[in-house]
């Protein structure tokens, strides 16, 4: 192999792919990097066997093969070279680097021991904004905890049907739900239900949220793969294959009221920094308490905590129903509203006993959902 690519375009492409390769004692060669010369294109290469990376970019090449080389050395010495012209070339299973008056020589391993990336190229596929599909992974991927007991609320739910895209994860204790309407359709012959980790969920908006075409995705029974495509030619640029969680994701719309005894409309600058200033008081469960009152039509807030003090506050808010006297975990309850990007937001309850829902003003496509604080 032998080929010459700029420095800022590799560098670019190390960045993406050295993201899944990791510190793995049991099989070192997921520590590196594949590197492939083909036609008129460098292929970058890495796996961690759950998450597989593959990026593309123009280069010149003069002779094609492959070599595989450790992922942080070959990142830190190229992050060092200046923005020009780079020689690789490969021999012996070595990597020989050249720009301007600077060169190394990278000790590498066989190709042969590199894992294959697998490639869903049959099946079903849909094309979207990839502004819209990563916002929507955020308003969620957070929200998932790591589970063995219950593998299946590790990942991310997503549901794809003619029209929309539906996304949801939880932890138990909270819920989030978002809505992708889809303009054009997704051109599906059917609806796919599947689970994605909370890893490739993140991966997925580090890399592909600044795209400006609009992204692949392809199913499989047991994976997923996301394509984005170059701006200068029609190939591809950065895919990424994941494999599914296995397991049927919980009913969670069961657990969505259909109903609320008390809705009230309040500032989510105004509540988010009060809640703010609450938790600074709370105790060991993280407990503050939310009073509302639609004679008065306040919220009112409160905390306390015996080692450090207490905390009261109230807000003017437009209630309707019942009053209500209801407590959460106060990271839970910023983490919902700082998820919202209405400037108000609405919170409907059901008594002093059922979850706390908050959705955005003049937005349907969002709820979240948090269950209360049940105390002694």
């Amino acid at each position: 192999m032998k080929a010459t690519i700029l420095q800022e375009k590799l560098k670019q492409g190390l960045g993406i792919v050295e993201r899944v390769s990791g510190k793995s004692l049991t099989l070192p060669i997921l520590n590196n990097i594949l590197i492939t010369a083909e036609k008129s294109f460098i292929n970058l290469s890495a796996t961690d066997l759950e998450i597989g990376i593959n990026w593309w970019a123009l280069a010149k090449i003069e002779k094609e093969g492959s070599a595989t080389i450790p992922a942080k050395i070959l990142s830190s010495f190229i992050g060092f070279l200046p923005n020009e012209k780079i020689e690789i070339e490969e021999k012996k299973n070595n990597l020989s680097v050249t720009c301007n008056n600077r060169q190394t020589q990278i000790l590498g391993m066989s190709t042969d021991d590199f894992p294959i990336i697998p490639k869903i190229s049959e099946g079903e596929f849909i094309s979207i904004s990839p502004s819209s599909f990563c916002e929507g992974l955020e308003y969620v991927f957070d929200i998932a905890s790591q589970s063995t007991a219950r593998p299946e609320i590790s990942g991310i739910f997503i549901s794809f049907d003619k029209n929309k895209i539906t996304m949801a994860s939880t932890d138990s204790f909270r819920l989030g739900e978002k809505v992708i309407n889809c303009k054009k359709g997704t051109n599906l012959k059917k609806d796919y239900s599947l689970i994605i980790p909370q890893k490739t969920a993140r991966e997925i908006v580090n890399i592909f949220s600044q795209f400006e075409q609009d992204l692949k995705i392809y199913f499989s029974s047991n994976q997923i793969m996301v394509e984005g495509q170059m701006t200068e030619t029609n190939h591809p640029q950065v895919q990424l294959t994941s494999r599914l969680i296995d397991g049927e994701y919980p009913n969670y719309k069961e657990i969505i009221p259909s109903k609320s005894s008390t809705k009230l409309t309040i500032s989510k600058g105004e509540i988010l920094n009060q809640i703010k200033g609450a938790g600074i008081f709370s105790g060991k469960t993280g407990e503050v308490k939310i009073k509302i009152s639609k004679k008065k039509k306040q919220i009112e807030i409160l905390s306390q905590n015996s080692d450090t003090g207490e905390y009261v506050s109230q807000i003017n808010a437009d209630v309707q129903g019942e009053d209500v006297e209801i407590s959460f975990n106060h990271k839970f309850l910023i983490h919902g509203i700082s998820l919202i990007k209405s400037s108000e937001i609405i919170f409907e309850f059901s008594g002093d006993s059922g979850p706390g829902v908050i959705r955005p003003v003049g937005d349907q496509s969002f709820v979240y959902i948090l269950m209360p604080i049940k105390l002694a």
